[in-house]
């Protein structure tokens, strides 16, 4: 595993091992994962959507202590996953990371407790699995509008997101810290620190 260039994001990138049958590839190993986070990959959820080409799915975030890590991999088509740092106070807040999934390379990336998670579907039937530290618990999930110009993400021009009627309304990234919803960076240093304990 290789950190990204936001704290606390991942990026796994498997040796294929491809023959005339098609291939093979480890998309997680808990011994690496645990090596490289200091901390084992608490499985208590696994996720899979499947979406149409232009489908902008986030960003979700979900409060800290215990937020919801996940560990992301595209297994037919192709998205564009892209990680925002929202922890105030953060050196990185504000900044974002965007790495293409898809069944050809099969990259997965890990994002950490307090980040943001968005994903554009580059493909029809673009299906993404995700195995996460948590459950869905309504009442502590949020979301940052994915088209906020103040983060500027760089979709992937010549598609129009399609939003869920949820993401649409979801509020600026500065309408939520105004509204005390994002994770402070000091609590989720605390919270990894007590997670590698």
């Amino acid at each position: 595993m290789r950190e990204l260039g936001i704290a606390g994001a991942w990026i796994l990138e498997p040796k294929i091992f491809p023959d005339a049958r098609g291939s093979f590839h480890e998309w997680f190993k808990g011994g690496e994962f645990e090596k490289a986070l200091g901390h084992p990959l608490n499985l208590a959820q696994a996720n899979c959507s499947v979406s149409s080409r232009g489908t902008l799915r986030g960003i979700h975030f979900a409060d800290v202590p215990p937020s919801q890590a996940k560990y992301v991999k595209c297994v037919r088509g192709a998205v564009l996953d892209v990680i925002v740092d929202i922890r105030v106070g953060s050196p990185t807040y504000k900044q974002w990371e965007a790495v293409r999934l898809d069944d050809v390379d099969h990259h997965s990336v890990y994002l950490s407790e307090g980040l943001g998670h968005a994903f554009m579907a580059l493909t029809d039937d673009a299906t993404v699995v995700y195995l996460c530290s948590e459950g869905y618990a309504p009442q502590r999930e949020h979301g940052i509008h994915p088209l906020d110009a103040e983060l500027g993400i760089e979709w992937p021009s010549g598609l129009t997101p399609v939003l869920s009627d949820k993401d649409a309304a979801a509020p600026t990234l500065a309408e939520a810290e105004a509204q005390d919803l994002l994770p402070s960076y000091e609590d989720c240093q605390a919270y990894y620190a007590q997670l590698r304990g």
